[in-house]
């Protein structure tokens, strides 16, 4: 009996956790610093896209499954962008000894999205990033309305329906 009873408040503690987890995630964080890929400050509260929803995928250098999400996606764009106003942020995790590569690569692949290195991971722990990549749905009034860790081939075109979703005005909270 005693310990169902252990068991019971482990879970009822858990489950409290992760309610107050989700509702402190409900806006994206404004008051964090983090670098342009030139080096340049920028704050988190200056990353609008004028109402419209956006992509924050969260990567690194190293990450195989981030690098093949980010060019994945590049293909498809400029189409989304036209069709839906997205706009995608790729926000890099890399610490001081990699970050130099962040520019580098971002250019190589030929990427037209804005890249940010969050070299401190100041962002990615507002934000309770774990393991990259981990991409999240913002809608145009800065709540984060959606967000998903890992890639496999097709999940761009999961993001693609949840952003038409979302410019259509539905629910696509988890």
């Amino acid at each position: 009996m005693k310990k169902t009873l252990s068991l019971i408040a482990a879970l009822l503690f858990c489950s409290m956790a992760m309610v107050a987890q989700e509702k402190s995630f409900s806006k994206m964080p404004e008051n964090i610093t983090i670098k342009t890929s030139d080096g340049k400050a920028v704050q988190t509260s200056e990353i609008k896209n004028d109402g419209k929803p956006m992509i924050i995928s969260f990567w690194a250098t190293w990450c195989k499954p981030c690098l093949r999400e980010l060019n994945t996606i590049k293909d498809v764009y400029g189409d989304w962008q036209d069709e839906t106003g997205v706009k995608l942020v790729a926000v890099s995790i890399d610490d001081s000894r990699t970050s130099a590569r962040v520019k580098t690569m971002a250019e190589s692949s030929a990427w037209d999205y804005e890249v940010y290195i969050d070299q401190n991971q100041d962002l990615k722990r507002a934000m309770n990033v774990v393991n990259v990549p981990h991409t999240f749905i913002v809608d145009g009034n800065g709540n984060i309305v959606w967000q998903h860790t890992a890639f496999v081939e097709g999940s761009e075109e999961e993001l693609i329906e949840l952003i038409r979703k979302l410019n259509k005005g539905e629910d696509i909270s988890e």
